[in-house]
């Protein structure tokens, strides 16, 4: 095999060989295609071919919810340098025939390492704010890339090969939050996630929760930790809540403030204190990091490699850098005194809240006339699907869709999701339509799109699941993309045709109804 094509392949062998502690970094790139910025990106990737620690970058697919430059653009200059890529695929953008010719041609260009994410919400750009997409979520997406692999698709084509990475979040300070990071990560994991990268955070008790939880659960995900170096600009925005999903400990914000009065700005601290964060991931057992920043170069990352590698015996006494500073914060398990970190002892979680009649009511007419043991299922399916052939159809759709509009902000989707989520509709309270879980980008329980004003949908459900013993379940479950077909029909007539998620086969060999529901 020639050096370039053993460059190119790096990351994959370098991450699953547990012997190998995988170092990445991460390209942001720029608006326009001729940019500076892609320059000086282009010129750091050089730098770490020469270098040879790296095995490879990754490279951001619109993020903060702004348009630049695609990643497979300098995803490709990169490969030919010789350096493997990690290229970030995104959600919000593209619908699903989209993706599929994307992935379709990053697998002819070697572009097979890839970071699924659902990413930002979309921001202002040419003439107002864009349409948000999410056709498919990340579970979808990691399940389109599964059936690929393995030559399983819609279309003739030939098995691809892609390496599949995933987020996962356990910087989340509730309860709701954090166990539906971790009920979402099994998802991903059962859809033929390969690795996962960390959100970026701070807290060392959290970084090794997530270790703990992938190992107790049995979850064969190498994990690479995030390690981010932030300026103090960058810090004040996290500390804004203006990075979706972020949060910068109070007392390392103040210790930043006063290192930005040195002569350097602060800079020669930042990276001490990465090289100790390296050093602590290194060694509570992280198969590697990934490491990005602003205006970082190859000295600094040569200093933080350097370094790290010289303190790492020392790292169980650089933790007291890295504590939390939120009180009454769930952690999954029990802290451990003795070496700062967390015990294998689970937390008991809290107990089931108390949910409104609305939620028994809903519980009790499905039970009787939805669930197929019920005893109003036969009667109530034999005239829905009567009425369905007749003039009283368009009445029928409108009792429907009014009642469920009044009660839960019914969407119209034709495809009815009310019964898994404890009876809250993720097309009313998602602002992203997510299916299988949330993104990363709630704090304290609010929604990343509107902070302060509207709570997570999925902090939400998580209560309502709890209180009928089924939340746990949520890690095992998979609920199918949206058939667009469905849409402003009755969701009662296609649940009792088979034509909607409960009773479509997750194959992608689904086939729209035999008549069209929209009129």
């Amino acid at each position: 095999m020639s050096s370039h094509a053993a460059g190119v392949r790096r990351f994959r062998q370098s991450l699953h060989n547990t012997d190998e502690f995988t170092l990445s970094f991460e390209l942001v790139p720029g608006r326009g295609g001729r940019s500076t910025v892609h320059t000086r990106a282009l010129d750091m990737a050089q730098a770490m071919v020469a270098d040879g620690r790296i095995c490879a970058v990754s490279i951001t697919d619109n993020p903060g919810g702004h348009a630049t430059l695609a990643p497979d653009v300098l995803g490709q200059e990169i490969l030919a340098m010789g350096l493997d890529v990690i290229s970030h695929f995104s959600c919000k953008d593209k619908n699903r025939n989209k993706m599929e010719s994307l992935l379709f041609g990053w697998d002819r260009l070697g572009l097979h390492n890839l970071l699924v994410i659902a990413g930002d919400y979309p921001q202002k750009g040419f003439c107002g704010h864009p349409k948000p997409v999410f056709d498919l979520d990340t579970v979808h997406l990691i399940d389109l890339l599964s059936h690929l692999n393995k030559g399983e698709s819609d279309l003739d084509v030939q098995p691809t090969s892609f390496h599949i990475g995933v987020a996962v979040s356990p910087f989340k300070y509730s309860e709701a939050e954090q166990m539906m990071q971790y009920y979402k990560l099994q998802r991903k994991i059962d859809a033929g996630a390969h690795f996962g990268i960390t959100q970026l955070g701070f807290d060392a008790r959290k970084y090794h929760e997530a270790l703990l939880y992938v190992e107790e659960h049995g979850l064969a995900l190498p994990l690479l930790g995030n390690l981010f170096i932030p300026t103090l600009k960058v810090a004040r925005l996290i500390k804004k809540g203006a990075i979706p999903g972020c949060r910068m400990p109070e007392h390392l914000f103040r210790q930043m403030e006063k290192e930005a009065r040195s002569q350097d700005k602060g800079r020669k601290a930042r990276l001490e204190r990465a090289a100790n964060q390296l050093a602590v991931l290194r060694g509570m057992g992280y198969s590697g990091v990934h490491i990005g920043g602003p205006t970082l170069t190859m000295a600094d990352l040569d200093f933080v490699l350097n370094q790290a590698e010289a303190r790492q015996e020392q790292w169980p006494e650089l933790l007291v850098e890295f504590r939390p500073d939120i009180s009454a914060a769930f952690y999954y398990f029990q802290a451990d005194p003795a070496t700062g970190l967390n015990s294998r002892q689970r937390t008991a979680l809290s107990p089931a809240k108390r949910q409104p009649p609305l939620y028994h009511l809903s519980n009790l007419i499905h039970n009787l006339a939805f669930a197929a043991d019920g005893p109003l299922y036969r009667p109530a399916r034999t005239c829905c699907l009567a009425l369905d052939k007749t003039l009283l159809r368009r009445p029928l759709f409108w009792l429907e869709h009014l009642s469920k509009f009044i009660l839960f902000s019914c969407r119209n989707c034709g495809d009815c999701t009310l019964a898994e989520y404890g009876y809250r509709c993720p097309q009313a309270g998602c602002a992203k339509y997510l299916l299988n879980g949330p993104c990363g980008g709630s704090i304290d329980g609010w929604c990343e799109v509107y902070p302060g004003r509207k709570r997570c949908h999925y902090v939400l459900a998580y209560e309502r699941l709890k209180s009928k013993g089924a939340a746990d379940a949520f890690s095992r479950g998979y609920i199918p993309p949206r058939d667009w077909s469905l849409e402003d029909g009755s969701s009662w007539v296609h649940f009792y045709a088979g034509l909607d998620h409960s009773n479509r086969c997750c194959d992608r060999q689904d086939t729209a109804p035999s008549t069209p529901k929209k009129e």
